[in-house]
């Protein structure tokens, strides 16, 4: 028979996980009553359910964007999902935000998931690691080792999915948009976005003012 567990107890955990009331309420009996054995319960069926979700068809959502501090960085950002319900919401709406505003925080990352990098850029980089003096006298297999080790790790500051949340560096890119695919659950994409750094690209004049009046001076 399945223990009594207390409305207030059920709550508690639900503002915790962002679960159903009803969830809350059999991983709390699941787990006579052990909040923390709850939560672990609530986020294994969570990435379950993440994973069943993640083939539906995500045509609704938002475009947000951020503007960092000076007006010299910022960031449009396309967040989609299943419901236009969904995207209205004000959590759905926040993580879009949370979502743009890593991006401006994040120089190196050009793409959304490491799947998304060109085989190009992977073959680049393999070879700037391969050229590299500190792999001299180590055998073939500790180089390639190396090399694949670093490889992994350059492709992942890339990755916009595989960053620390700049707000709680404990989870993940990917981590908040599970926990939001969780609390909504509709699936949740980013499908594509765009950053923008004041006078990106343009040619910048390097002379001085003092080299100016020299060159008026001797013309």
């Amino acid at each position: 028979m399945p223990i009594q567990i207390s409305a207030q107890y059920v709550k508690e955990l639900r503002l915790k996980t962002g679960a159903g009331m009803m969830d809350c309420k059999k991983a709390l009996q699941a787990t006579e009553g052990d909040i923390d054995k709850a939560i672990e319960n609530l986020k294994q069926k969570g990435l379950a359910s993440v994973n069943k979700k993640s083939s539906r068809s995500t045509t609704e959502g938002i475009i947000d964007s951020y503007i960092h501090a000076g007006s010299r960085i910022g960031v449009m950002v396309e967040l989609n999902c299943e419901t236009d319900f969904v995207a209205r919401r004000v959590e759905f709406q926040e993580l879009a935000k949370n979502i743009a505003m890593q991006i401006a925080a994040c120089p190196l990352v050009e793409f959304i998931q490491t799947q998304d990098i060109p085989s190009s850029i992977v073959e680049q980089e393999k070879k700037i690691e391969a050229g590299k003096d500190d792999l001299n006298g180590k055998s073939i297999q500790i180089q390639e080792q190396i090399i694949e080790g670093r490889i992994q790790k350059r492709l992942k500051e890339m990755s916009l999915l595989n960053q620390p949340f700049i707000k709680n560096t404990d989870i993940t890119i990917q981590d908040l948009i599970n926990e939001s695919i969780t609390l909504t659950g509709e699936n949740i994409q980013i499908r594509r976005f765009v950053k923008f750094l004041l006078g990106e690209g343009l040619a910048k004049k390097t002379d001085n003012f003092a080299n100016e009046v020299k060159n008026m001076i001797e013309s």
